[in-house]
Parts: structure tokens; C-alpha cells; sequence
């Protein structure tokens, strides 16, 4: 971050910075040892959606995975190939199925009974075929936060075991469905690699359950959900994707032809972003002292949140450490990105940087108190 001080400067605060050739790295990583066992990866755009970021996506080979209509044009306008495309989400709106079918994507990752219905019908009225995976709830423990685990029975997100026979009943009915595959996912920013072993056993359970029944798809998508460091960004730059894919290639049971799909976000780009902010004011506390800086939950809302920490390096002082709490400027108490931290001393001016904010970082910005929507810099 050092050689990129006099830039940042020079720029207006607060400002997303992309570090581009660490995202090229990443990206080289992930398509080397996928490649290995011929899997293929989705990028999950909802995790960012800048169309920099997406063109390098579609340089390096990967299929995008999209939770919206407006997903599916922004990947078109990007360059992916509609038969790269894949559409989940728990809430489909007409409008937006109508977007998948007219663009021919992939496939849709049908999520309920009634949205299957919902499909065919809409596609029988286009005159298309839609190809469809169900998205199966696993009921595999992430062992993440309770906001962004979606594999258990209670969770919203999927299709549990128990209602499969009337959906396979309904299949029979919907001539404009072609069923493809089989979807799973089990939650975000996962560090133990065992949730994958246990979910890659589960499948294999479900995958007997429709061989019994005669049915054998074509596609096992197994979703996304790796993490990342975000205490130490430096040192674990990227995920260990070389034991993630060998553990998939390991235990997941494959049967003769069939494509394993991956829809990875923030293990691609969550390293490669920084949010750059001044500080504004230092106010002096009785436990501690405020750093108050010009970002806020506006541009950063994941610790106000699920309580995300982020690492926090003040890049203009070399001062004695001292303690704050760095907060924002949004009339919220919750608007705080750390609390006691250990900074070197500092002053009105100072420019901070809040790493690993490549993944849901700009992409959830919002204008709450009328906030302007904080500009993106690239690093080339």
C-alpha cells in the first residue's frame, strides 16, 4: 500500500482502491488449480460488480453466477457468454425470469416449488425451455455467522429433502423445464474446509437418493462460500485454493460426465480491494479515543452488520501507538469500524485504509444521510 500513498493524496476521500494485479494473481491461482480436475467457476458478481473487475473474470475463462435480473444484463454487458450464466436467488421476480429466458442463460437454481411452476409457465408463454437445477438444502452447519449461513432446514434459501417427491410429481407436469442439475450451498466466509468434506458427503447421499429414482444429472453445482483472512491480508493474500479444489476432487463422488460447477465471490476478489478515508477529527475519550473518519457505514456496512472485523493501518503516521476507536461520520452508534485498536498516533489528515474490502464493500454502498456514493480508483 506504501508505493500508492502520493496517489491517494491526491484523491478524493473516501475512494475504493483496487489492487489489480493481485487480483490478476488470484485469479491465475484459482483458474490453474480448477483446471486440475476440469471444474468450473462462476464468479458470484453480488460479491462486486464493477465492470473492471467483471472483464477480468471473463479474460480468465470464468461463467458468472447472478442473484438478480440486473446481474444478468450487467454480465452480458461485461462480455460473459449467456451459456455461462447461472441465476439463483430465493425471490425471482417475473421480470427477472423473463430476462433469464430471453438471454438463453445456463441455467436457473429453482429454489421452491412454486417458483418451478412459476418458470415453466413463464417459459411456455415465451416458447422456451428452461434449463433448471434444484437447489437442494443440505442441511450441512457452515459454522459462520447466522446471517450468511443458507444451508440448514431453517434457513430461507433451497429446497429440503422431505418435499423432493412432490417436486419431482410437479417435474413430470412442466414440459417447458429441462432439469440439469443439482444445486447446493451451505453459507459465506468459511475458514474450516471440514463444512466442505461434510457437505460434499451429503451430496453424495443425495446424489444415491435420485439415482434410486432413475435420475442423473448432468451438473453438480456446489456453490461458493470460501473466506478469507481478514486479520491478516498481507500474509494469506489468497485462500488456499490448491486444498479447497483437492478436497472437492477427493471426496465429492462424480459420476461419469458430470460437470462439478463452483460459484466463488469473495475467495476472488476480497483481498484485492482497500477503502481509503481521512480522518476528520481526533477526540479525545476516557477509555479511549475517537478517530473519526470521513467512510462510514455508507461505504463499508459489513461491521455495523454482522460485526465484521476488517484490518485497519494508518498509511501517513509512524508515531507512538495509541488506542481508538475508529468511527464514522453516520448518525448510528453502529457506525463504528473498530473498537480499541492499536494505531499509530494519529492526527486530522491521516489517511487510513480498511483492507480486504473488495467483497461486499462498494457493492452494498447506500446514500443514507444523503450520502455521495464513494467513487472506485484501480491500480492500473
Amino acid at each position: 500500500m506504501e508505493k500508492y500513498i502520493e496517489k491517494f493524496k491526491s484523491l478524493k476521500t473516501p475512494f475504493y482502491w483496487y489492487d489489480m494485479e493481485l487480483l490478476e494473481e488470484t485469479l491465475a491461482k484459482v483458474k490453474q488449480e480448477s483446471d486440475k480436475y476440469n471444474f468450473h467457476v462462476h464468479y458470484a458478481i453480488k460479491a462486486n460488480a464493477n465492470l473492471p473487475i467483471l472483464e477480468k473474470m471473463v479474460l480468465h475463462g470464468f461463467g458468472s453466477d447472478c442473484v438478480s435480473g440486473n446481474e444478468i444484463t450487467r454480465s452480458l454487458e461485461a462480455g460473459f457468454k449467456n451459456n455461462d450464466i447461472v441465476f439463483a436467488g430465493v425471490g425471482k421476480s417475473d421480470e427477472e425470469i423473463c430476462i433469464g429466458l430471453e438471454n438463453d442463460i445456463f441455467c436457473f437454481n429453482v429454489e421452491s416449488l412454486p417458483e418451478l411452476e412459476v418458470i415453466n409457465e413463464l417459459a411456455s408463454k415465451l416458447g422456451k425451455l428452461a434449463k433448471i437445477a434444484l437447489r437442494i438444502n443440505p442441511n450441512v452447519n457452515a459454522s459462520t455467522h447466522h446471517y450468511i449461513t443458507t444451508g440448514l432446514e431453517e434457513n430461507k434459501f433451497g429446497i429440503n429433502m422431505w418435499e423432493m417427491e412432490d417436486v419431482l410429481l410437479a417435474l413430470d407436469k412442466c414440459k417447458a423445464i429441462n432439469l440439469i442439475g443439482l444445486h447446493f450451498h451451505i453459507g459465506s466466509q468459511i475458514m474450516d474446509l471440514l463444512s466442505f468434506k461434510g457437505l460434499c458427503l451429503r451430496v453424495n447421499e443425495i446424489q444415491e437418493w435420485f439415482f434410486a429414482r432413475q435420475i442423473i444429472v448432468d451438473h453438480i453445482n456446489v456453490g461458493g462460500g470460501l473466506g478469507i483472512d481478514y486479520v491478516h491480508p498481507d500474509e494469506n493474500s489468497m485462500p488456499d485454493f490448491k486444498s479447497y479444489f483437492k478436497l472437492f476432487h477427493d471426496f465429492l463422488e462424480v459420476r461419469p460426465k458430470q460437470k462439478v460447477h463452483f460459484e466463488l465471490g469473495r475467495a476472488l476478489v476480497g483481498q484485492c480491494g482497500s477503502l481509503i478515508t481521512k480522518v476528520l477529527y481526533v477526540k479525545n475519550g476516557v477509555k479511549t479515543n475517537f478517530a473519526i473518519v470521513d467512510a462510514g457505514m455508507t461505504e463499508l456496512i459489513r461491521p455495523a452488520l454482522y460485526q465484521a472485523t476488517h484490518t485497519i493501518e494508518n498509511l501517513t503516521s509512524k508515531g507512538c501507538s495509541k488506542k481508538y476507536d475508529v468511527v464514522g461520520p453516520i448518525c448510528e452508534s453502529s457506525d463504528c469500524f473498530g473498537k480499541a485498536l492499536i494505531l499509530p498516533e494519529t492526527k486530522r489528515g491521516d489517511i487510513l485504509a480498511l483492507r480486504s474490502t473488495g467483497a461486499y464493500g462498494e457493492v452494498m454502498a447506500s446514500s443514507y444521510n444523503l450520502r455521495s456514493i464513494a467513487l472506485a480508483h484501480y491500480s492500473k
